[in-house]
């Protein structure tokens, strides 16, 4: 049976979403029509956990902070939950509420000076998931600080791509691809009937690949220091800022995390990234179910242990 591959992409939270399907009937309408539909999810799932998005559960819940619990939808209320469960993992480097940050670096705009070291330190006073509480009762949840914000940021977009993974799957799609921005969750093998094979971007320009990884199933995310940042001095300061110093990361390009859940990659991507090459190699070591590749400020390739040592370069 001849398969092949359909893709869509759309733009999507701030970013884009992109849908690849494998299929061997070859019936472009049927195709496009479950196009419609997994997309329609994304929306409806949109509506109820997007920060941004005025009328969401999310929305009214920091609409609320300091003055009352709000209940919302039982799927966001363990959205929440588990972001928590990371935010703790990680103590504290994915922080659920990272977008109560201040703003004191500008990466869509030129920098002339740095900030001072007073005004980034109180840029992240209101940055602590601790302030959230959940009520299991009701299944509402409060924020008990007023200037404290949830923004799910990545673990949105990979909750968004799970619910479309299962949607698809519950249809009949035995292969195919969920991109979220750049998180990816996969199933199944490509039109080939050979395993996905994910491109490693190249730190210093995005356009060129340096890698690739055989990717049988789960998920994949890269965070990289390249996308954005201030140029000072002529000095770069990447995007990634640590929550807990106001900060920006020093030391790695990029970092990319393989694991079973696409919730999991982002978060974990930007703490690797902000506890550094060796920190960030031993926490990943210490959990099987992660793999990690690291680029560093040098350019050289670092891998978990779990995870074979080749570079998987294009020619």
């Amino acid at each position: 049976m001849s398969l092949k591959a359909y893709q869509e992409s759309r733009p999507s939270m701030t970013s884009y979403l992109e849908v690849t399907i494998v299929d061997g009937l070859n019936e472009d309408t049927k195709i496009a029509a479950l196009m419609q539909e997994v997309y329609a999810l994304a929306d409806h799932w949109i509506g109820i956990i997007s920060a941004w998005q005025e009328g969401t559960d999310l929305y009214q819940v920091n609409q609320q902070a300091g003055i009352a619990p709000v209940r919302v939808h039982p799927s966001l209320f363990e959205l929440i939950r588990r972001s928590i469960k990371i935010s703790e993992w990680t103590d504290g480097l994915f922080d659920v509420t990272f977008a109560s940050i201040d703003k004191v670096w500008f990466f869509d705009k030129p920098m002339l000076h740095l900030p001072t070291a007073e005004s980034i330190a109180h840029s992240v006073r209101n940055i602590n998931y601790r302030h959230i509480q959940l009520n299991e009762n009701d299944q509402s949840v409060f924020i008990q600080n007023k200037d404290t914000k949830i923004e799910l940021g990545a673990i949105g977009k990979g909750f968004i791509a799970n619910q479309m993974k299962a949607f698809l799957i519950g249809k009949g799609v035995h292969s195919g691809i969920v991109n979220a921005g750049g998180d990816l969750c996969l199933w199944g093998k490509n039109e080939k009937s050979e395993t996905w094979n994910i491109a490693i971007a190249d730190p210093e320009k995005k356009e060129n690949l340096i890698a690739w990884m055989p990717v049988a199933s789960g998920a994949v995310a890269t965070s990289g220091s390249y996308e954005r940042y201030a140029l000072i001095d002529g000095k770069k300061y990447a995007h990634i800022i640590n929550p807990k110093t106001g900060y920006p990361v020093e030391g790695l390009k990029s970092v990319t995390i393989l694991s079973p859940d696409v919730e999991l990659c982002d978060a974990i991507a930007t703490s690797v990234f902000l506890l550094g090459r060796e920190q960030g190699l031993d926490f990943v070591n210490r959990h099987q179910e992660l793999k990690c590749f690291i680029v560093d400020e040098a350019g050289v390739f670092h891998y978990s242990d779990n995870l074979k040592k080749h570079d998987y370069t294009y020619s």
